[in-house]
């Protein structure tokens, strides 16, 4: 049984009640791209930013901000002739810190929560994965 079995398509939840490894083997069995970004060594929202442009491998001109990553998540392809295009999204380690606090972890998943509604109206699934890292 997959991973994606009882997890809605368009979804930001919870990475703690989820396997990586199995969330992995479930992107590349629905033939869906996985982005994965481990954000531990990020301390506020620049460094959060760059560390996503890194590993989503965002284009140069991507702006550090959140309106600049909402354009450019919106704007990843799925791998070329997915049968069933997606993206699996795994955000670990978001800080916890006085420059990264709860209001600016929410305003970081409001993006991925829009991209999934984007993603939904193109019928392309786009679940997304996260962990809060310990203070």
């Amino acid at each position: 049984m997959s991973a994606f079995s009882n997890i809605p398509p368009h979804a930001v939840l919870p990475l703690g009640a989820y396997d990586f490894a199995e969330l992995r083997k479930s992107a590349r069995r629905a033939d869906q791209r996985l982005l994965h970004a481990d954000l531990g060594a990020a301390r506020d929202k620049g460094a959060v930013l760059d560390a996503l442009a890194k590993a989503f491998e965002l284009p140069k001109h991507f702006g550090r901000n959140l309106d600049a990553l909402y354009d450019c998540v919106t704007d990843l392809e799925p791998g070329p002739g997915a049968e069933h295009p997606g993206f699996v999204v795994v955000l670990e380690n978001l800080p916890s810190t006085d420059a990264f606090g709860a209001k600016e972890r929410n305003a970081l998943l409001d993006v991925f929560r829009e991209a999934a509604e984007y993603y939904y109206d193109r019928d392309w699934a786009f679940r997304v994965f996260y962990s809060v890292a310990p203070a």
